[in-house]
């Protein structure tokens, strides 16, 4: 191993950490095995620039992700088909996604972390560029769902670099500073790539993530320390994450309690304009000031779930239930609609530190897979929650009935982490009996 070489490795927790933990609550004593040692010492690197780089790539992501919504009349116009069919674009990179995130965590599980990062950023820089020169409706969705498959594996590889830059007790901060650049990329990128592809092309829209992809690599490569993958990393090691309830628990956890959010969220337009009274050109301003409350909602997230994560999870799930109820009351007038869309998604952002986190220490060994899952996971949400709400309003019950919906979904997700929790705690509480000696001993 290199000097300037980090080592994922673990280490034991002291007595201290060990002990036994409240109801709901999960700190990193729970899982000590799965707990990196700061053992970064990077030569003439800072870590905030090192977080800075990672999130740097979310950016461009998030910006990539986004954008095809605001330039989807340009692109179905531009490649000869209607708005409803230049939509399967947006499915197929959200299917990239969820296919995606766990071939290629299992696939980069022995590569170096800063390796596998550059791997990931170039295989998006060019997916990028073949969406950008696409003369097809065919190969343009093709380039999306491509564009879509290093998704989660970037987010789950920076969390781990993320944790191995700091404390244990810093780790969901550090996590957070990575998943930023997603965040702002929702007040600053997508705006941007959507008045570019509006003045000069659609096609600018991807290329501007094309240019912002290149000046990653670049901060990747200068920014970040070397980190070396888990000691036995590999395939096998991280696929016995999937044999862990724990795991699915989580990933359910993600896929039906985020889905509330996006049943708002991908029906905002028609909301603002036909119930709260919002002229169109208001629309992005609201949808900047939505990103907003997902960027404070990710930085609080990284500090609560620092402090607990079983707790943020809970926290975040029953705020954002009154926060959807109250919604369809409060749609019905601008302002108090506006202030309720930047409530929604801080309660929401704040649960992502946290859901990675866990992920992270159920998925024990498998970590590399487990904190990709994430963005799977909250696809997957993404497309529940549309869908359910789509068939909300199909049935006539207006724009706000997705908020009920979406009440309802998180509800689930309360249902689905106090199961993980009660499962977790009866195997806690089984463990000391199977290792107590016998008494005839």
């Amino acid at each position: 191993m290199r000097p300037d070489e980090v080592a994922c490795t673990t280490t034991p927790a002291s007595s201290q950490e060990d002990r036994s933990l409240t109801t709901g609550q999960l700190d990193a004593a729970a899982h000590p095995s799965t707990r990196p040692t700061n053992q970064v010492r990077a030569r003439h690197v800072r870590v905030s620039v090192s977080l800075l780089a990672l999130a740097l790539g979310g950016f461009a992501i998030g910006t990539t992700e986004f954008a095809s919504m605001g330039v989807l009349p340009d692109i179905a116009t531009g490649l000869g088909v209607s708005i409803p069919t230049a939509g399967h674009a947006i499915t197929a990179y959200a299917l990239g996604v969820v296919v995606g995130a766990p071939v290629f965590a299992i696939l980069g599980s022995r590569l170096p972390r800063k390796r596998l990062l550059l791997a990931l950023m170039a295989a998006i820089t060019l997916a990028n560029l073949a969406s950008a020169a696409a003369p097809t409706f065919g190969l343009f969705v093709a380039a999306r769902f491509a564009s879509g498959l290093p998704h989660g594996a970037y987010f789950g590889t920076c969390a781990l670099v993320a944790a191995s830059l700091v404390p244990p007790q810093r780790r969901a901060r550090a996590i957070s500073m990575t998943i930023m650049g997603l965040t702002i990329a929702n007040i600053v990128g997508v705006p941007l790539a959507t008045l570019l592809g509006q003045t000069f092309g659609w096609r600018s829209a991807y290329a501007t993530v094309v240019v912002i992809g290149v000046v990653t690599l670049v901060a990747l490569e200068l920014g970040v320390p070397r980190v070396a993958a888990s000691r036995g990393a590999g395939p096998r090691q991280e696929l016995t994450a999937l044999r862990r309830p724990q795991v699915w628990l989580t990933l359910a956890l993600g896929s039906i309690g985020f889905g509330g959010l996006f049943a708002v969220y991908s029906y905002i337009t028609p909301t603002l304009t036909e119930v709260s009274g919002a002229r169109a050109a208001t629309v992005p301003l609201v949808l900047a000031v939505f990103g907003s409350g997902m960027t404070l909602g990710n930085v609080i997230g990284g500090r609560l779930a620092d402090w607990s994560v079983g707790r943020t999870l809970a926290g975040g799930l029953v705020a954002v239930i009154v926060v959807l109820l109250s919604f369809t009351v409060t749609a019905h007038a601008l302002v108090p609609a506006v202030v309720t869309l930047f409530l929604l998604p801080l309660a929401s952002g704040a649960m992502i530190p946290a859901l990675i986190s866990r992920l992270m220490d159920v998925a024990r060994e498998g970590k590399s897979i487990g904190a990709a899952l994430n963005h799977s996971a909250l696809n997957v949400g993404n497309a529940l929650g549309a869908w359910l709400g789509g068939l909300v309003i199909a049935a006539g019950l207006g724009y706000t009935a997705p908020a009920v919906v979406g009440a309802g979904l998180a509800a689930g997700g309360l249902v689905v982490l106090a199961l993980s929790y009660g499962l977790e705690r009866r195997a806690r509480r089984a463990q000391p009996r199977h290792s107590e000696p016998s008494r005839a001993a």
